[in-house]
């Protein structure tokens, strides 16, 4: 009885549950809202894109030109700054040294050709003048003797010989005086005037080396290139600081008043974008807070769309027109580096037929 009436009841359950179930799964599912309410497009015809909110000035990274050790860091994050002003400063001590140095030869030399200049000096003079007047005295005298000898008649009372070495002693004696008044007429004279020059050149010489030296100094005390806001700080005193380009900035800044949006336009679109678009910009996450966005210019070179969500289903092929728009920071609060669903009044009536109804994303608007 139980193989009679089981076995068929059991057999007509399982086909009553499968029919249940296929029923069940052949209904549409209600779909699922999303987390976050896309914004409406304020135009009729429009083009979409993603905006990345930046400085005004773009984000300038600042770097150092020489590797050295971080001795002080002056900025915060946050802090704005005037151009000109210190960012941070490297360790100095190998220069100050030289400097030191530098200096101290740049001095001896300003010495050496302040005595050139200062020749001759008022007490060199009166021994010089001196010696003059002793060469003089004593060639006089020894010109008397001759004199008085020559005036003897007796040939006998002098002799040739002597005659002969009192008129070379005469002749000495004027030598000496002559040597005398040049050695005082080059004394009064001064210094050579190309001894001076070749003193001028080493002081100029030892003045470009201090120059040097100091600029050394100089390049080590970081300064901000414009007047804006420090953004990010990734350096601390005791870090080295290598020079050239880093993937991660010792210090990013910027000009902030006003912001800039960078929107990435598809090529496909770009042709819809006129120069002094109309545009309105979101807040990625919330799209109530929103801001009338001004255009500022086209980036006329088309690049490869930048993967801003890392999805690896993102068409890395595209290539976009990057438009800039400004508004004022007043006006959102936002920070550098958000990103901004953006909507651009797109080309007059006629040109363009692209229209939506109800709220869709940009992402969604420019793959239409």
């Amino acid at each position: 009885m139980i193989r009679t009436f089981l076995i068929p009841f059991l057999a007509i359950a399982g086909m009553i549950f499968a029919m249940a179930m296929v029923v069940r799964s052949s209904q549409p599912k209600p779909p699922s809202l999303p987390v976050v309410m896309p914004p409406t497009s304020p135009f009729a015809s429009r083009v979409a894109g993603s905006g990345i909110i930046e400085a005004n000035s773009e984000n300038i990274a600042i770097g150092t030109p020489v590797g050295e050790t971080v001795e002080k860091v002056a900025v915060k994050v946050g802090d704005d700054v005037q151009a000109g002003d210190v960012l941070f400063v490297l360790d100095t001590r190998d220069q100050e040294s030289q400097l030191a140095v530098r200096k101290a030869e740049l001095e001896a030399a300003r010495q050496s050709l302040k005595r050139l200049e200062s020749m001759p000096r008022s007490e060199e003079i009166p021994p010089a003048v001196a010696r003059v007047e002793a060469a003089r005295a004593t060639m006089e005298d020894l010109q008397n003797q001759v004199a008085i000898m020559e005036r003897v008649q007796d040939p006998r009372a002098r002799s040739e010989e002597e005659m002969s070495r009192r008129r070379f002693a005469v002749l000495v004696a004027k030598g000496r005086l002559d040597e005398a008044e040049a050695a005082l007429a080059l004394l009064k004279a001064g210094a050579w005037k190309p001894e001076i020059e070749v003193a001028k050149a080493q002081v100029r010489a030892a003045e470009a080396n201090v120059n040097q030296i100091q600029t050394e100094i100089d390049r080590r005390v970081i300064r901000a290139p414009i007047a804006g806001r420090v953004l990010q700080v990734k350096i601390r005193p005791g870090e080295f600081a290598s020079a050239g380009m880093l993937a991660t900035p010792l210090i990013l800044m910027g000009a902030v008043e006003p912001l800039h949006v960078r929107v990435d336009v598809d090529e496909n679109d770009a042709w819809r974008v006129r120069a002094g678009a109309k545009a309105e910009g979101y807040l990625r996450g919330n799209r109530d807070i929103k801001a009338a966005l001004t255009f500022v210019r086209f980036e006329p070179y088309v690049v490869p769309k930048k993967s801003l969500t890392g999805d690896s289903s993102e068409r890395v092929d595209t290539r976009v027109l990057q438009v800039l728009f400004s508004f004022d920071p007043k006006d959102l609060p936002v920070f550098v580096g958000q990103q901004m669903d953006v909507y651009i009044q797109s080309a007059p009536e006629g040109e363009s037929t692209s229209k939506s109804n109800g709220p869709t994303s940009p992402a969604m608007e420019s793959t239409k």
